[in-house]
């Protein structure tokens, strides 16, 4: 028994090291880094080769391509922290929501008990006032009356106190209720640009498709902005961001602008084709290149600030990740063409 233990080990682990190398060999040949993102993605990839996942990396490396970050990212196998929190914020959000029905449920009894509660008290006050008018006209024989105005009045105090007390937890269950559509708002926007978040692009993109609108999306990404970050600090290259962030809104108005992550940002053009989407986007990037940057502590010149774009448009059966990916494509072809240019297809 032993030994047929030892055999399944080895068989196990001869198994386990030709996975291995056949990971280790497909990062090479797609010259991928080794990081954690890279090795899972080609991990469930070589696990199961006739799998989903499988044709489609088939189908987008057909004729010798090679994949990208990008690329991986869009097939939904990233196994990073980033992931997790995508998860996490997903169910926040579910928790949010829920808590927020609860709040507007609550808001609701309130405002209703607080109406029963007033015209109890109205009524117990009309009551009061009867008594009292009825002891005025036994004089001194009204000794029952006297108990039940006594009992009457103290009724009412506690009736007015609850009123006070309902309309104070009114008006906290309303401005809880603020407060939560606040934090669902935040959770899909840039807390730096205040643009839309990636979050946000792809509901809108879902909902915009299935009402059959018209959809072209452009994928805007930064040049050399590393350089900016690496020679002045990230400070000065937020505030490069947020400067692109307002002349693609300004540029973009009526069309959903948002910060897809880093340095790279989205347009998602509803309603127009796609030569009136690639102008508009073409007078965003005319825009960027010509302003001149200038340090605001120093006023010495921060050099050349462009973009490139790629612009793609949707067709009926695409879904975001389709579309993203054509667009993404065509962003890396203008990064090839010298930058500081749109291309679409």
């Amino acid at each position: 028994m032993a030994g047929v233990r030892a055999v399944r080990a080895s068989s196990a682990g001869d198994a386990s090291r030709r996975l291995y190398d056949r990971i280790g060999a497909f990062l090479f040949d797609q010259r991928l880094e080794p990081d954690p993102t890279n090795f899972a993605f080609a991990y469930h990839l070589l696990e199961n080769p006739e799998g989903p996942l499988a044709r489609a990396v088939a189908a987008l490396t057909d004729g010798g391509v090679r994949l990208t970050r990008r690329d991986i990212e869009s097939l939904g196998c990233e196994a990073t922290p980033g992931q997790s929190e995508a998860t996490d914020g997903k169910k926040a959000e579910g928790l949010v929501a829920q808590t927020q029905m609860q709040v507007e449920g609550f808001e609701d009894i309130m405002h209703a008990m607080r109406a029963e509660t007033e015209g109890f008290g109205r009524d117990l006050a009309a009551s009061a006032a009867a008594i009292n008018q009825s002891r005025a006209e036994v004089g001194n024989d009204g000794v029952m009356l006297d108990e039940v105005a006594r009992i009457t009045a103290a009724m009412l105090t506690r009736v007015r106190t609850a009123e006070s007390r309902l309309e104070s937890a009114t008006r906290e269950a309303s401005d809880l209720r603020k407060k939560l559509e606040e934090a669902r708002d935040n959770a899909r926007r840039d807390p730096l640009t205040e643009l839309p978040n990636r979050r946000a692009l792809e509901e809108a993109f879902t909902a915009q498709s299935a009402a059959g609108e018209r959809l072209c999306l452009a994928v805007c990404d930064v040049d050399h902005f590393k350089s900016v970050n690496d020679r002045f600090g990230h400070a000065v290259g937020d505030r490069v961001l947020k400067a692109i962030a307002e002349a693609l809104s300004q540029a973009c108005s009526g069309h959903l602008v948002a910060r897809y992550g880093g340095e790279e940002f989205a347009v998602l053009f509803a309603g127009i084709a796609l030569e009136p989407a690639r102008a508009t986007l073409d007078t965003a990037r005319a825009t960027v290149a010509a302003k001149r940057y200038r340090l605001r502590e120093s006023d010495a010149p921060l050099g050349e600030i462009t973009f490139s774009a790629g612009l793609a448009a949707g067709a009926r059966d695409d879904s975001f990740q389709s579309l993203f990916q054509r667009a993404d494509r065509l962003l890396y072809t203008a990064k090839n063409n010298g930058r500081n240019c749109v291309r679409t297809g």
